[in-house]
């Protein structure tokens, strides 16, 4: 069977290896455009290095990048790591069709920030989808679907490349599989269980110290490593990446105001929320390096009554 593999950076690039690697016929592959400036991506260089063809279109709506693929005689497409629009008349060019890689449980989590909501919202389980992409948002009918828990303690780190990257690599091996064989399911998502959140950026990742410790908690980790939670002190941002919840049931004498610093110690800055307080342990100030709070605060003169905003 011709595949063609479509993605980029390290999940790309792990998917094609594992395609070659147990000898199927991949004929070329299309990677993300070259950024000026940036570092090569690794999808491309892999293909590179196995002598293979790699396209770059800046879109996939002019006929002539459709023309170019259909002279390819792909049988299936197989996309990892995509993030620009591909139309319905490119996806439908190979006989087999197209299978996509989205790390969430579809219909649940649409959109590019998959792995950040479910923990940033507290839930316990979250998994990948194979599925058939058509014209609509991860709205494609499902293949195969793989989950795994997420711990009290799991970050948007290690849910992706703990789990859900080699998760992803062996589920679209066996998707080929299926594929292959004609047994592949097409099984329709039920948009009535459907959620969508928009990208999981800056804005949506700022502290607000007047929540529970449990939400602060589960925003610090859902955004770890990316795009990283973030307060302010001294008029300046502070990342936040690692925190420990000190719910008010575990402390005798709480007190303090939402983000005040109730204490500071080598193993973190103590910040008192609604209900509790939030250790911090690791952040990343303004125009620095990651580092452990308790040296952040010692090197800022942070003390006992500075507030967090």
């Amino acid at each position: 069977m011709r595949i063609v593999v479509h993605g980029q950076q390290a999940f790309g690039k792990a998917v094609l290896e594992a395609l070659l690697g147990r000898g199927e016929d991949v004929i070329a592959v299309y990677a993300a455009p070259d950024q000026p400036g940036g570092k090569p991506d690794p999808l491309k260089q892999a293909a590179l290095a196995a002598g293979l063809p790699v396209l770059q279109p800046a879109s996939y709506r002019e006929p002539a990048v459709r023309d170019e693929f259909c002279a390819l005689a792909p049988d299936l497409q197989v996309m990892a790591f995509v993030t620009l629009v591909v139309p319905r008349e490119f996806l439908d060019v190979p006989t087999e069709g197209t299978i996509q890689y989205h790390p969430s449980l579809l219909p649940r989590h649409r959109g590019r920030s998959s792995i950040n909501w479910p923990i940033i919202q507290g839930e316990t389980e979250t998994g990948l989808s194979i599925f058939w992409p058509d014209d609509g948002l991860d709205t494609g009918d499902v293949l195969l679907q793989k989950t795994t828990p997420i711990g009290p303690d799991d970050t948007l780190g290690s849910v992706y490349f703990d789990r859900l990257f080699p998760m992803g690599v062996a589920a679209l091996l066996e998707a080929v599989d299926l594929v292959k064989t004609g047994t592949a399911p097409r099984m329709k998502q039920d948009d009535a269980l459907a959620t969508y959140e928009g990208p999981c950026e800056r804005d949506n990742a700022h502290i607000d110290w007047g929540r529970p410790w449990r939400q602060i908690h589960d925003l610090i980790r859902g955004c770890d490593p990316a795009p990283g939670a973030w307060s302010t002190f001294g008029g300046q941002a502070l990342q936040v990446f690692e925190a420990q919840p000190l719910p008010a049931r575990e402390l005798s004498g709480l007190g303090g105001r939402p983000g005040e610093v109730v204490a500071v110690g080598e193993d973190g800055v103590d910040v008192a929320c609604a209900d509790g307080r939030v250790r911090i342990q690791r952040v990343r100030p303004a125009g620095g390096a990651k580092m452990p709070a308790g040296e952040w605060a010692v090197a800022s003169g942070v003390g006992i009554g500075a507030g967090l905003h």
